[in-house]
C-alpha cells in the first residue's frame, strides 16, 4: 500500500511543477507594463474631422460635443470677453482671469516642482499696495523698511502676534540673521513664510519692499494648475494683453530647458463669462514651442 502511495505522489510531481511555472508565468505577466501609444489621428485633408460632424458649424446654435473646439488668438479672447460683458449688461469692472494647464511630468516619474513667483504687471488693475511686513532686528534695516513703505516692521516680537491672529499681512520678508527665530512660524504662514528662493529673504530691505509692494502673485495649485487674475475687463485690450504676457513668460521662465511642449491649456475667462479657449504661443511668438491645446 505505502509503494502504491509513493507511484501515486511521484506522478503527481511533474503536474505540480507544471502548474506552479504556469502559475509563475501568468504573475510575471501581470507585473510587466503595458504601455498604450497615444495614437494622434491627422485630420489634415479631411472633409471632416474624425467623430465629428463637421469643421465648423453653420447655424448659431448647435451642439458643441459635435464640433471641434474653436481655440482662439488671444486678442480675439480678450475681444470675446468684452462682448459677452456688452451683450449680458454685466460690470464691466469684474476681473479677468487666466487659467493654465501645466505639463510637469519630467523624465523617471519625476515632476517639476510646484512653484510661486511674483511678477510686476504692466498695468496693475490694484490700487491699493500689497501689505508687507518686514522680520529685521537691525535698527538700520528697521528704518530702511519704514521708509520704503512696510505695513510692519518688528523682530522676533512680532511671532506671538501672528499666531495669535492679532496682524497679518500679504507678503513676509526677512533678513538672515533673525530667520532662526521665526521656525515657529512655518505651519502658521505655509507658503508665505520666508525664502530664499521665493526672494523673500535678502539683506536689501528697499529692494524686497518695491517688488512685493506692487507686485502680483500667482501659484501653482493642485500640482499642475494656475489660476489668477490677469486685468479687470474695463481696462483696454492692449493693457489685458500686456499682463497675460508678463504672467504667461515667467510662468515659461519655469520651464525646465530640456522639456518641449509646457502648457497643455490655456483658458481666458471673466467672473461672469464663459470660458474662452486660447493659442498660448500667440502671447509669447519668442517661445520655440507646440502647445498641446
Amino acid at each position: 500500500m505505502f509503494f502504491c502511495m509513493t507511484q501515486s505522489f511521484l506522478g503527481l510531481t511533474p503536474l505540480l511543477l507544471i502548474v506552479r511555472a504556469l502559475k509563475k508565468r501568468k504573475s510575471e505577466d501581470a507585473k510587466k507594463e503595458v504601455k498604450k501609444e497615444w495614437r494622434v489621428i491627422d485630420d489634415t485633408g479631411r472633409h471632416k474631422p474624425y467623430g465629428k460632424t463637421a469643421w465648423a458649424p453653420v447655424d448659431d446654435v448647435y451642439i458643441k460635443k459635435f464640433y471641434p473646439r474653436s481655440v482662439h488668438s488671444a486678442a480675439s479672447a480678450i475681444d470675446m470677453l468684452k462682448r459677452f460683458q456688452e451683450l449680458d449688461f454685466t460690470p464691466s469692472n469684474q476681473p479677468v482671469y487666466v487659467n493654465l494647464k501645466l505639463d510637469m511630468q519630467l523624465e523617471k516619474k519625476k515632476k517639476v516642482d510646484p512653484f510661486v513667483s511674483v511678477v510686476h504687471l504692466p498695468h496693475p488693475f490694484r490700487t491699493d499696495p500689497n501689505k508687507v511686513l518686514v522680520f529685521t532686528e537691525d535698527p538700520k534695516q528697521a528704518t530702511a523698511a519704514q521708509e520704503n513703505g512696510a505695513t510692519i516692521v518688528g523682530g522676533a516680537e512680532l511671532v506671538q502676534l501672528i499666531l495669535d491672529d492679532e496682524i497679518s499681512a500679504d507678503f513676509y520678508v526677512a533678513t538672515p540673521e533673525v530667520l532662526p527665530k521665526l521656525i515657529l512660524l512655518k505651519n502658521k504662514l505655509r507658503k508665505k513664510f520666508p525664502k530664499s528662493k521665493r526672494g523673500t529673504v535678502g539683506n536689501n530691505v528697499p529692494k524686497m519692499l518695491a517688488l512685493f509692494r506692487t507686485g502680483h502673485e500667482y501659484l501653482v495649485v493642485d500640482e499642475c494648475f494656475v489660476q489668477t487674475q490677469v486685468a479687470t475687463l474695463d481696462q483696454p485690450g492692449q493693457h489685458i494683453f500686456a499682463n497675460l504676457q508678463t504672467i504667461l513668460t515667467d510662468v515659461f521662465s519655469h520651464r525646465p530647458a530640456h522639456m518641449g511642449p509646457f502648457v497643455e491649456r490655456a483658458i481666458l475667462t471673466s467672473k461672469t463669462s464663459e470660458a474662452v479657449w486660447f493659442h498660448s504661443q500667440d502671447v509669447l511668438p519668442n517661445v520655440a514651442q507646440t502647445d498641446k491645446e
